[in-house]
């Protein structure tokens, strides 16, 4: 009886251990189909390049962004304008490099109380990083402008993901601060660069609201400024602003208490909706 058990025990291992194997290699199996059909996935969308745009009007209602973009950007975790409802305002500003005015920027939003999103590429960091350190102190959002400020659909998968990663790790390491949203340089994207840039744990921040504000040697007539942008106030503005513009920071205290007046609330990204 006990070397008929002993024989019996032995076959029942033996089969436990095939059925082991088995179930081993079927798992190997699975999680190589899942990879491979994410990487498939990843490499059939397009990379046709979308460059931002939106249709303003001024009676404040929400803009025409584009059906067919809003969607290619909403179907990769992205967000270009708030609800309908609410009277919320998210104020953004794109930071490729300081021109003096972002002490002032920072005093005017402290002064009336008003958080905003700082999207910063690595020239920034490297150079400011005192401002950037303010930023942060005084609970401000900085994000991701890339590390080179390059057209996200001329890169391979490899070079987005060095272009974010490298800035991210960077932050990370002067401030312990973890980024989370992230503005395509130039507003250009596709869908492959958008859903490598999900892949990387970021939300994409695009606007429903910009001016041609940027130019330092054209900088904008400030009374033009000032009722362009308030002209264009709407429920859910993304608004952006570019902060080496002299115009902006001069008039940034103005349109800020007059949108307050108009009754809109100033809101973080973290309070989007």
């Amino acid at each position: 009886m006990t070397i008929n058990l002993r024989k019996n025990m032995s076959k029942i291992l033996k089969v436990l251990v095939l059925l082991l194997i088995i179930f081993s290699l079927t798992l190997i199996k699975k999680d190589y189909e899942e990879k491979d059909s994410i990487l498939t996935s990843s490499q059939g969308l397009s990379n046709t390049k979308i460059g931002w745009g939106i249709k303003r009007n001024d009676n404040h209602e929400q803009p025409d962004l584009g059906t067919k973009n809003k969607q290619v950007l909403e179907d990769n975790n992205g967000i270009a304008i708030g609800n309908t409802t609410d009277k919320y305002i998210y104020l953004t500003f794109d930071e490729g490099y300081e021109a003096g005015h972002t002490k002032q920027i920072l005093s005017t939003l402290k002064e009336n109380d008003v958080k905003a999103a700082f999207f910063l590429t690595a020239h920034y960091l490297n150079t400011q990083p005192e401002l950037v350190k303010q930023m942060i102190d005084e609970g401000h959002i900085v994000g991701n402008h890339t590390v080179n400020h390059k057209s996200m659909p001329s890169l391979t998968e490899e070079q987005i993901n060095s272009e974010v990663m490298e800035l991210h790790k960077s932050i990370y390491e002067k401030f312990q601060y973890e980024m989370k949203y992230i503005r395509p340089p130039m507003g250009e994207f596709s869908e492959r660069s958008l859903n490598t840039i999900r892949s990387l744990g970021y939300k994409t921040v695009m606007w429903s609201f910009a001016y041609e504000d940027w130019n330092e040697n054209k900088q904008p007539d400030e009374s033009n400024a000032k009722k362009k942008i308030l002209d264009n106030v709407h429920n859910g503005e993304i608004m952006l602003l570019h902060g080496n513009s002299k115009t902006n920071t001069n008039i940034l205290g103005d349109i800020i208490r007059e949108i307050k007046n108009m009754g809109y609330e100033f809101k973080s990204l973290d309070e989007f909706k």
